[in-house]
């Protein structure tokens, strides 16, 4: 969303090298308080603007549909050419333009764990939503991160309280666990065939520091810094090493940085994660490169 009166600012600016940084695949925009533009001219200037930016960030800015409206005139009912058919129109474009995502049904099975079960007579079960992959009854499984890696089989595969013999990407499903206890496992590790994925505890991450305005930190922090990375189920915390030569990084910077987790999580090059400080987001990040 880009305001016409204003053009792309710089949190527009961080957002869309934010969203090629995690990998997002395509982009609508909606030119938004047309109402406050007279001149035909200015718009189509923010318009092209709009699509130098996304150009430059490696998205195609030259086909990305821009919607043009007015989200108050929407709201207000005042105008329904920008208003309500704006909005309208800007469904209609995301629908048509931005892909369905596709089931990564062929990668190698995992699940984050979200919960743990204890079912008395059956076993452990854990719960979560399949990231990829497929797995079915019977097979060999490894939990991964956090505590040394350990194997198991699936005994089971239950979906809203349905029995079923396999369970798939985009699936919320839980899995018996043959072989462990309720205390073998926990919320944080992952679910996967075995030796698809390994626990790490170094990397290197490309991340974005959330400004004040975006509900960031307030001020810089320097090396050292031990915040907590969210990845997919669960806060570990870490220890950022700025690269040498950069003093402190500012809310609203784009860093590349060296993290050393205190426990190894499954984790892999482009696993996305939040940077948190007491369960609130200052930062959103990826891992660029495994260390260890």
């Amino acid at each position: 969303v880009v305001s016409a009166a204003d053009g792309p600012m710089p949190q527009t600016r961080e957002h869309i090298l934010l969203a090629r940084q995690v990998g997002v695949p395509s982009i609508v925009v909606f030119l938004n308080k047309v109402d406050q533009v007279d001149d035909a001219e200015l718009l189509e200037l923010v318009e092209l603007e709009v699509r130098e930016l996304l150009s430059k960030n490696e998205f195609p800015g030259d086909d990305i549909p821009i919607v043009k409206g007015s989200a108050l005139a929407a709201l207000e009912d005042s105008n329904k050419t920008i208003g309500e058919d704006a909005i309208r129109e800007l469904m209609a474009q995301v629908d048509a333009y931005i892909p369905t995502p596709v089931r990564p049904l062929d990668k190698p099975f995992l699940m984050p764990i979200e919960d743990v079960f204890s079912i008395s007579g059956r076993g452990t079960v854990v719960t979560g939503r399949v990231e990829r992959g497929v797995v079915k009854v019977g097979e060999e499984l490894e939990i991964v991160g956090i505590r040394p890696t350990t194997k198991t089989t699936c005994t089971g595969v239950e979906m809203f309280r349905k029995l079923l013999d396999q369970g798939q990407a985009g699936d919320n499903i839980g899995a018996l666990l043959r072989g462990i206890d309720r205390e073998g496992v926990e919320r944080g590790q992952v679910l996967a065939k075995p030796g698809s994925v390994k626990p790490h505890k170094k990397f290197v991450a490309e991340a974005y520091i959330l400004t004040k305005d975006e509900g960031g930190r307030h001020t810089p922090f320097f090396t050292n810094y031990r915040p907590q990375f969210y990845f997919r189920t669960t806060d570990v915390t870490g220890i950022v090493t700025l690269p040498a030569g950069t003093e402190m990084v500012m809310p609203g910077d784009n860093i590349t940085v060296d993290v050393e987790l205190i426990v190894p999580i499954a984790m892999e090059e482009k696993l996305r994660f939040a940077i948190r400080e007491g369960g609130r987001t200052v930062g959103a990040g990826i891992v660029v490169t495994i260390k260890e």
